[in-house]
């Protein structure tokens, strides 16, 4: 019988081939940590009665929820993770050089068919690579930090194929928050999506990690495309035999298929307050706004970067409407500038900052009042998210936020001239 993707990772890493509802013991190749969960991963730790790590050079941490602090206890969480980095010998330590999920991919410690966690639920993110990457808790991560292993029951697959050409003002977030739409909230709860067809083959690894970061939305456990020549590329390998046949086989088993055509993608939003309330952008138009914030681990990349300036080049952010661009990392903050990308971004009134998780999270500046509304390229719209429970979230594509900073309301995207 053939196997799926994640059924193929699970079986190279445990040495036995597996099926859906087994549970097995992974030997895990990476995990990261950021600057929320380290007080909580290290009390665990000591709790356990660990005095050291299984492997400090496969831990990583990374300071981007809580930089700079906003908050009086945040700079407890810098001291906390900077004696425990220093006591277990972890050298992989980054304070604020972006967001975690941009630079576990970015900096090289993600590749396809490795096995990683880390204590964020958007750890998803790296089965862009071809990655089983999933997100847990504390008490887990210390477990993990102790010995080398994790269990895990070997989830269902539901198969995602998208074939053709999406159109222009298109992009893989509108294609994610539809395929959200479909799924609902809870549709693949514990459960891998793996994406197929020419239209992902065609998609940037940029692109593919907006939908894998996103996949959590609908509850997936792991989100899974397979390794090609931009993986290659982006991860600076050559692939093995092992990562080259991280595809679904034609005889797997999949608890379902989802087959979607390119061609009927239109640009759309998620609601508030509910990531699965999708609509077309134009059926929103004309609702006034009040900021805008482009970034944060979903759409914080060079490519989201350039959508939003080619929208606004040569014109100006509306009167009274504040726009916030916040870069995944340092490297695509300094490659924007090298671009002149930051520079049309200014020019037209933005406000950028520093790299890292930002207003994604309500931090680090930029929260909303009762009644507001903002336009996000996050991946959440939850009640307050971004300040207060009266906050009005839409989650959108970059291009589609950048053409609503412009028009000071909810407009389709535009093209850039």
């Amino acid at each position: 019988m053939g196997e799926t993707v994640i059924e193929k990772i699970i079986r190279n890493n445990v040495g036995k081939a597996v099926k859906p509802g087994d549970i097995v013991t992974v030997n895990v190749d990476r995990v990261m940590i950021h600057d929320i969960f380290i007080p909580f991963v290290a009390e665990k730790f000591k709790e356990m009665g660990f005095t050291k790590l299984w492997d400090p050079d496969k831990v990583v941490l990374i300071y981007d929820h809580l930089v700079p602090a906003s908050q009086l206890d945040d700079t407890r969480h810098f001291h906390v993770g900077d004696e425990f980095a220093k006591k277990f010998g972890m050298k992989n330590v980054h304070r604020s050089d972006g967001i975690c999920h941009q630079l576990m991919t970015e900096a090289g410690y993600v590749k396809p068919g490795n096995v990683v966690f880390g204590t964020d639920s958007h750890t998803t993110t790296y089965g862009c690579v071809g990655a089983f990457s999933s997100g847990i808790g504390y008490t887990e991560m210390a477990s993990i930090l102790g010995t080398g292993t994790m269990w895990i029951r070997v989830p269902e697959t539901i198969k995602i194929v998208i074939d053709g050409e999406l159109p222009e003002n298109v992009m893989s977030k509108d294609v994610i928050l539809r395929i959200i739409g479909d799924l609902t909230a809870a549709g693949a709860t514990y459960r891998s999506l793996e994406f197929t067809g020419s239209t992902v083959k065609n998609m940037s690894v940029a692109s593919r990690m907006t939908m894998s970061n996103m996949a959590i939305e609908a509850g997936a456990k792991c989100a899974l495309f397979t390794p090609d020549e931009k993986t290659a590329e982006y991860c600076g390998i050559e692939l093995d035999d092992f990562q080259k046949s991280l595809a679904g086989d034609e005889d797997a088993v999949y608890m379902k298929t989802l087959t979607y055509r390119a061609e009927d993608f239109v640009p759309v939003m998620a609601c508030p307050s509910q990531v699965d309330k999708i609509r077309p952008v134009e059926e929103m138009e004309g609702t006034e706004i009040d900021q805008v914030f482009i970034g944060s681990c979903t759409n914080g990349r060079l490519e989201d970067l350039q959508a939003a300036a080619e929208v606004l080049k040569g014109k100006k952010v509306a009167d009274y409407v504040k726009l916030i661009v916040t870069p995944a990392s340092r490297k695509i903050y300094r490659q924007a500038a090298d671009m002149g990308i930051l520079d049309i971004l200014a020019e037209a009134g933005a406000m950028i900052t520093h790299p890292g998780c930002g207003l994604c999270c309500g931090r680090a500046g930029g929260i909303l009042t009762d009644g507001e509304r903002v336009v996000a390229t996050n991946n959440r719209n939850f009640l307050g998210r971004m300040g207060t429970s009266k906050v009005q979230i839409y989650l959108a594509s970059p291009r589609t936020a950048a053409s609503c900073a412009v028009a000071g309301k909810i407009v389709n995207p535009v093209m850039g001239e």
